[in-house]
């Protein structure tokens, strides 16, 4: 125990807390038992660390924060160390990572079951089954997602501005005067074009290069690691499905031919459906349907996006501005919307009724004049122009 509270103290003290992601206040910590799930980069680490540091400071005494893959564990149990944490008047325990943790599920079921006055906070990557595990946690767990930043969150984290949330209904409605709003404090379309090329991962420190560096390793992380303990990838595949999102990066937006595909990467079609439905989960692809109403399990998706700009960027040999901008857009709106592919008219349609183009600021309403709550969604742009919003506005939304 005295080498975990060590360890606490130090990571604890070593983390800043000049910049707090808003998600920080939407967590129900006292809730008995919290997940926070999210891809591995997005930040689950650093708020798990802000948080204690902020409510409980750097000495380990009510709270201990464990990282799971502590070589502690090799040789105790989580159920002991809470056993142990428990009599010594322990009340809040934070595991991270609790995926490298094998039986981590069954053994928090029991910790929640014998030790109700305790409070338990863990974090685990986004392919992390909390409602599916060994045992059942969906009736006893809180459960929340950490997505990257949006480009609301960037301006904040990076530049100090602060700009509200906006529903997307608001944001259809009123586009002049909250771009007057955000015209007020900056010039958003620059910071945009970064933000695009370096922004959802806070992990940038203004070398790009490093940047895309560390993308890469996250996403080698994922395959290597992450994708065959969870998501049944046969290891000697892997060199294969590292080879499948290389080719996307350079075909997305990608009307989907799974025989095609199959037949580049030499997989059979339920392989390749089974993998994509993987880097989905984990958070390195957008899947898109006509309609997610009917969709199957085996069924192919209709569109293939990478999942954020700066995986295009950091992993892509050209680069294709229209397809950085339709990730972009897809990235955002997923977070909280529902974004299905718009075969009958227009690339996108949210929510079920709104239809949505997007493009650069000579796009038209050509292919969607007809169709009612249409929009487009235009690059370049500070101003609307009627039903013609900048694209960086989609990036307001959390």
């Amino acid at each position: 125990m005295e080498t975990l509270f060590k360890k606490h103290r130090s990571l604890i003290s070593s983390v800043s807390t000049d910049i707090i992601r808003e998600a920080m206040g939407a967590i129900k910590w006292e809730k008995q038992l919290v997940g926070i799930r999210g891809s591995r980069g997005v930040g689950k680490t650093t708020l798990m660390r802000q948080y204690i540091k902020l409510h409980y400071g750097i000495q380990a005494g009510e709270a201990l924060y464990c990282l799971m893959d502590s070589l502690y564990f090799t040789s105790h149990s989580l159920l002991d160390l809470a056993e142990r944490f428990h009599l010594m008047g322990g009340k809040y325990l934070f595991l991270d990572e609790v995926h490298k943790y094998p039986t981590w599920s069954k053994e928090v079921k029991e910790i929640f079951d014998l030790y109700p006055d305790m409070k338990v906070t863990f974090s685990g990557s986004s392919l992390l089954q909390i409602l599916n595990a060994d045992a059942d946690l969906s009736r006893r767990a809180l459960s929340y997602n950490l997505a990257g930043l949006s480009f609301r969150e960037y301006l904040k984290f990076y530049h100090g501005l602060d700009v509200p949330v906006y529903k997307l209904d608001e944001l259809l409605a009123h586009p002049d005067p909250i771009c007057t709003s955000i015209c007020s404090i900056c010039h958003p379309q620059p910071l945009f074009e970064a933000y695009l090329r370096a922004g959802y991962y806070p992990f940038y420190d203004g070398d790009e290069d490093d940047y895309y560096d560390r993308i890469e390793n996250v996403v080698n992380y994922i395959i290597d690691y992450e994708m065959t303990a969870f998501c049944g990838v046969d290891p000697s595949n892997v060199r294969k499905l590292k080879a499948m999102l290389l080719f996307l990066c350079d075909n997305v937006p990608y009307e989907v031919n799974i025989a095609k595909l199959a037949a580049y990467l030499e997989l059979n079609k339920a392989t390749v459906l089974s993998y994509l439905s993987g880097m989905k989960k984990a958070e390195l692809l957008h899947l898109l349907y006509s309609s997610n109403v009917s969709v199957t399990k085996m069924q192919k998706p209709d569109k293939i996006y990478i999942h954020n700009p700066n995986i295009l960027y950091a992993l892509g040999s050209r680069e294709n501005i229209g397809t950085v901008r339709e990730c972009f857009f897809v990235n955002q709106l997923s977070k909280n919307h529902t974004v299905e592919y718009g075969k009958t008219g227009g690339a996108f349609v949210v929510d079920g009724r709104i239809t949505v183009e997007v493009g650069g600021k000579d796009k038209t309403f050509d292919q969607i004049a007809d169709l009612p709550d249409s929009y487009v969604f235009a690059d370049e742009m500070e101003f609307p122009v009627g039903k013609k919003l900048p694209l960086w506005l989609a990036g307001l939304l959390y």
